[in-house]
Formats: structure tokens, sequence, C-alpha cells
């Protein structure tokens, strides 16, 4: 429905103050009239009209609303148009809309708007030439943002960095991971995809920028760690740091080092320190383990007490000499009872030592070519043989711990040299010729052939290398691998060697790195803005602050109808994030809800949605808590925000969950700034500002449009003199959409 706007308020305005105009005039003129006869003509003249006057007042009003009809006709053809111009004109030169302006109007307004569309013909062109001379000046600067980028997304570690109020400027994707993670089952969904892009809502708002990260550390930890790390600063530490260990909501044991982001040399910054650092492990695994130690060692030393006990009781009974044989022989039985129990004890502390000594040999890809190169040389620099390759096939790929099986191999060739005195070795590389997926490793020495019993041992003896001892012996290594051992001699060429059977790979599976986690979106995600650093949040009305300064949760919802009063319920929310003036299109929150109740089939059409697309999707008081905490210390904006919100005022007497942060309407903030436009819906906003719409009536879809209206219309709010929070609410408020009610 068209909303009278302000062109139509004027036009209005002048028609009532012609009619008013109109009234006077006629009165006047029957005063003048009246005034100029005498009394008998003018009684004669008013009993001659007065039967009449109807006849006159209708054609006084004829005339009346030929002249209004006239006059909007005028008013649409000479000044509306001219205004529509004006607003549309504005947008070419607040924003960085690029489109063409319609001529429409009147000749004059037609010749405007085609002079508008040169000038911005003009403009765009000086812009490109602009933009180019821009992009070869940055493009050092994008160079290191990329090495920036690839740096932490290859961190086996999660790293977040902080501004000093605790705002999250950086992080990486093991971060994001592992936060996501570490969601409260509180906050927790059952897994749900509402459409390509659709995220669960699960761990949405633990991580983001700009977000605090005293959401997960308390901050009396933070701030303890950065005076530790101060004080160390003003000791001349040269790497200052602290360390704490947290619980995090979700219950799991993290330890956490701090380090300083110092300010950069010249700056005007009056703090020592900018920033901070936080590189995450969870030490849940380690606590575990050594707990796990403790309680079998504690089992083994209780349960051994009192077989060693038993024992020498039974070892101090033997000793007398005219113990009887049946006596004698319950005692042995005591010992060897007792014996067995405690090798039954030790059992499984081996089985695990084992285990654990396993779990710390991480299997690599590894071309076999390189591993040889390597070997050849730390065995010419440990033992001072004299070492060469083989044959070798330069295609050839491993799968193995590299370290255990290396130590290996120059505890094999030393032993050669001391006990055997040989002075040269080689190794060889060579496919199984079976075709299947392993490899024959070779190390090879002219000499006397090794006895069996000789092998065994040196493949059961712990590897010890000069004064160094390991706990793993090469028989460990090859049971590592999956692999095997045995000794050869080719009698024709006087050549021995150890063949090791080791897993190989193709060169396809090779170039493939393990999965870590699921796939991100095409393209490189902008998971830092260093912008931060230089701004505070130090306690300012929310209201005070520029709208360029404040995070905003942008949002909208699919709903079985429109009646929130009338019982109808949410079967979907989506938003995105605005941090720094940037719409982060990795962070977002998209969650299907069922709603306990059928979908009409007449919405299915329009948002899509059907009801087994809901089945067996999380509730929204299993919802609505994890949307809540990805909209914690933000402005809402939506569109038509009205409507969302009330539906969330009326689950908060259910669920207990209030959104009591500010809300922006983007309807509201259209009307404000294009009072004279026909309509303000959701398509109409995307075209003036030349937005292409995606995923109407979907709810992060449009959510993802509303944000990008919204950062098209901060400058338009600007150049009316609306720059904070409280300018735009206030200012909204005054528009007629402002009045709806749900």
């Amino acid at each position: 429905m068209i909303r009278p706007g302000r062109t139509d308020r004027r036009l209005w305005l002048l028609l009532a103050v012609a009619a008013l105009a109109s009234v006077a005039w006629l009165a006047l003129t029957f005063a003048l009239v009246a005034a100029t006869l005498e009394p008998q003509p003018r009684q004669a003249a008013f009993e001659l009209i007065g039967p009449h006057l109807a006849l006159v007042g209708l054609t006084w009003a004829g005339g009346i609303a030929a002249i209004a009809y006239g006059l909007k006709r005028w008013f649409d053809f000479w000044v509306t148009p001219s205004v529509r111009l004006a607003e549309e004109a504005q947008i070419l030169l607040r924003t960085d809309v690029v489109r063409e302006l319609a001529p429409a109007g009147n000749p004059e307004t037609r010749a405007l708007a085609k002079l508008f569309n040169q000038l911005v013909e003009q403009r765009e062109t000086l812009r490109r030439e602009m933009d180019g001379k821009v992009q070869a000046a940055a493009q050092r600067i994008e160079e290191e943002k990329s090495r920036l980028a690839a740096l932490m997304a290859e961190l086996t570690q999660s790293v977040v960095v902080c501004n000093l109020d605790g705002r999250i400027l950086l992080y990486n994707q093991r971060a994001r991971a592992q936060f996501r993670d570490l969601v409260p089952a509180s906050q927790a969904s059952a897994p749900g995809q509402a459409g390509p892009s659709a995220q669960p809502a699960a761990g949405a708002g633990l991580l983001g920028l700009g977000r605090s990260i005293h959401d997960l550390f308390e901050r009396q930890l933070v701030e303890h760690a950065l005076e530790n790390v101060r004080q160390r600063m003003r000791r001349g530490a040269p790497q200052p740091s602290a360390q704490f260990v947290t619980i995090t909501p979700a219950g799991q044991l993290l330890r956490v080092q701090l380090a300083p982001v110092r300010p950069a040399a010249g700056s005007a910054a009056d703090q020592d320190i900018a920033g901070y650092v936080l590189m995450l492990d969870d030490a849940m695994p380690d606590y575990q383990q050594v707990a796990e130690r403790d309680r079998a060692l504690q089992a083994l030393t209780e349960g051994s007490r009192a077989s060693l006990a038993s024992i020498q009781a039974a070892l101090e009974m033997l000793d007398f000499p005219d113990l009887e044989p049946a006596m004698r022989e319950r005692f042995l039985r005591v010992v060897r009872d007792e014996a067995q129990a405690m090798g039954e004890r030790l059992k499984p502390l081996v089985s695990e030592a084992s285990e654990r000594l396993s779990s710390r040999w991480p299997m690599e890809d590894m071309l076999g070519s390189d591993f040889v190169t390597a070997a050849l040389r730390r065995i010419e620099q440990q033992t001072g043989l004299s070492v060469r390759a083989a044959e070798l096939d330069p295609a050839a790929w491993l799968r193995i711990e590299s370290f255990s099986l290396l130590q290996a191999l120059i505890y094999l060739a030393a032993r050669l040299q001391d006990e055997f005195a040989v002075r040269f070795v080689q190794l060889r590389l060579q496919p199984v010729p079976s075709g299947t997926a392993r490899v024959h490793l070779d190390l090879l020495w002219v000499g006397p052939a090794i006895s069996t019993e000789t092998v065994m041992g040196w493949e059961l003896d712990p590897v010890r290398i000069g004064q160094e001892a390991y706990s793993f012996s090469v028989r460990d290594v090859v049971e590592r691998h999956g692999g095997a051992l045995w000794f050869e001699r080719d009698r024709a060429s006087h050549l021995s060697f150890f063949r090791f059977l080791l897993p190989g790979v193709s060169p396809r599976q090779a170039a493939v790195p393990p999965e870590a986690g699921p796939a991100e979106p095409a393209g490189r995600p902008e998971f830092y803005d260093f912008d931060l650093f230089s701004r505070s949040e130090q306690a300012s009305a929310l209201d005070d602050r520029p709208l360029l300064d404040l995070v905003y949760t942008v949002f909208d919802t699919e709903t079985t109808g429109l009646n929130p009063a009338g019982g109808d319920q949410i079967l979907q929310i989506g938003a995105a994030r605005i941090v720094n003036g940037k719409l982060l299109r990795q962070e977002t929150f998209d969650q299907l809800v069922d709603p306990q109740c059928l979908i009409p089939p007449a919405g299915i059409p329009i948002h899509g949605i059907s009801q087994d697309m809901v089945r067996g999707q999380p509730t929204i008081g299993q919802v609505l808590p994890a949307f809540h905490a990805f909209a914690r210390d933000t402005v809402l904006v939506g569109h038509n925000a009205a409507f969302d919100m009330r539906f969330l005022q009326l689950l908060e007497a259910d669920t207990g969950i209030a959104f009591d942060q500010p809300v922006l309407d983007t309807l509201l903030l259209s009307a404000l700034v294009h009072p004279s436009q026909e309509s303000h819906r959701i398509e109409a906003i995307a075209q003036r500002f030349n937005l292409e719409v995606q995923g109407r009536h979907n709810a992060l879809g449009d959510a993802l449009v509303t944000a990008e209206i919204f950062l098209r219309l901060i400058p338009l709010l600007a150049e009316k003199g609306i720059h904070t929070l409280g300018q735009a609410r206030a200012a909204a408020q005054q528009t007629y959409y402002a009045r709806l009610k749900y």
C-alpha cells in the first residue's frame, strides 16, 4: 500500500490552502457586491440568489475540484519527479551504487536525469582510474594479508588475538573449530540444515570478530595474566608471557598462554600493550592420561604390596629345614600364585605404555627419495660410515613416522659397524612387485652373514645410538608401521641386507591432505579485523556511539503465519554479523525450528519450508539460547523488525530469554531517507541500491540482503545529520511505519 510521503503532504497542504483561499475570495466578492447596492436592490438580489444557492455552491465546488485536479496533475508532472530524482541522485552521490536514472516527468527533469547519468559516468571513469592506482599501491599489503591468512590456516594450535577490551580481532580456523566444539549443552541443538549455506545453531555465537573473549574466559583470569605480563615487561623479559588453565562453558579444560601485542613504533598510543594473543590447547587428554596412570600405579602399588608380603612370608617359611613336603608345596604355590598375580597386574600397564608410545608416532606421507636422502646423511653423521643410495624409485611414496624409522636404520648401521666391522652401507627403495601399496626399504652391506639369533636380538633390544637410549625397539617401529623386517643374503653378489616392508601410498593419495573438519566456503574468509585495535569499548552510552562503531546482528525469521499473538510460530531464524562496517558472511546463524504444530499449506509456497523439513529439528526452546548468544552485545537490525521482535517478546515468558538490546529497522530508515519513494519493500529498496536479491523468503538470505541495505543506508543517514544510534532510533520513530503494531 502506498502511504503519503513528504511530497504528497505538500500537495494536500497546497490544495487545502487553495480551497481556503477560494472560499475567502468568494465571500469577499459577495461582500463587495453587496456594499455597492442600495438596501432594496440588495434585498432583491438575495431573494433572487437564495433559491439557487445550492447550485452556486455546487458549481463552486466543481470548479475547486477541477482546479485541485489540475493542480495535482501539474504537481505530479513538475514537482514529484524532481523530488524523486533528487532522492535517487542522493543514493548515487552518497553510496557506491552505480545505475542509470530513468528520465520521468517534465522535459527539464528528463534533461536533468540525463545530466546526472553523464556525471555519474564521468565519476565512475575517474573512480576506475583511482581504483587502479589504489589497487597497485595496496598489492603489497594484500600479499602480507595473504601470507598472514596462510600462516594462521596452517597453524595446528588455536590462536585468538584480542584488543585490551577483550574484543576478538583475529582467530584462525583451528580456534573456530575448537570453540564450535565447546558449546554448552543448554545451547546445543540437533543438527539440521536450512539450505546449502545452513549451519547448526550450536556454537554459532561463541567466537566472532568484535565479540568479547570474556564470554569464554573469566575476566579476572585474563586481567591477572595481563598483569603478570606487564610485570615481566617491567623486569625487561625479552619474551614475556603468562599461562593459566580454565574450564570452558562446556566443561573442557583449556591451557591458555597469553602473550602481549606491543604498540607499533612511533604510535601515539599511551598503553604499554596494544592487545594480546591467546594460544589455546586442550589440556583434558593430558590430565586424563596422568590421572589414569596415577590410578593404575596406585592399584599396582597396593596390589603388589600385598603380594610381596605374601611372597616374603612364604619364603621365610621355606627357610625352615624340617618343613613338611606338603607345607613346602603349599608355600611354593603361594609364591607362584602371587608372582602370577603381579604379572597380570603389570600387563595392562605395559599395554597402555605401548599404546601411548604408538599414539605419539603420527604417520605422515613422505616422498621415498627424500627420506632416503635424509637417512643417508644422518647415518654418515652418526656413524662415520661411507653411504650411498642404490636402486631408488623416484615415484615411491611412504606413509611412515620418519623419526623412529630413521633411528632404527641408524641403530642397525651402527651395530653392523661395531660388531661386524662394516665400513660401507647402501639404501635401496623399491615398490613391492605384487602391486600392493607396499614398499621395500633395504639396508645393504658387503660382509659376513648374520645368524637368526643375532638378528632377533638386534630387533628386540631397545634402540641405542651413542649415548642416547630410546624406549622403543626395531620391532616396535616395524609393528607400528604394520610391516615386517627380515634378513637376506645374495650369494652371487655377496650382498647382505635388512629388508623393511613398509606401507606405501600412491602420489594422488599423497597429494590429498588429511581431513581437518568440514569444508569452508570458497575463497579466503576474513577472520581478522585489525581496525579493532584502535576502537575502544569503554563504557559510553550506546545511543551516543557512532553508527559505524557498533557491532550489529542483522536477523530475519520465517513463521507459520503473520499473527504472532494468534498462535503462529517461528520456523527459521537466520542472522549475519556486521563488525567495523563489514558484513561477515562467514559468521552466520541459520537454523530451522520445529514449530510443534502444523504448517499452514498456504504459507509453504512463500517460505518453502515443509512439514518434513522441520521434523526432527530442534524446538524454539533449544534454538533461542544459541541465537541469544550469537546476538549478545550487539545491536539488532531487521526489516520490519517490529514483526520479528513481537515473536521473540512473546517467547520470553516461556523461555526466560529477553532480547533487550537496541533495535534498528531498515524499513523505517528507508522511509526516513527516501520519504517520496512509493515502496519500502525489501525488493524495492534493493533495486534502488542495485543489489541482487538471492534466497528471498529464506531467513538467512533475507538477513544478508537486509545487512547490505543497512550498510548503504548509513552514509545517507549521515547526510541528514544522523550519526549516532540514538539519533537514528529517534528519527525512525517519527515515520509512519513506526506506528504499526503487531
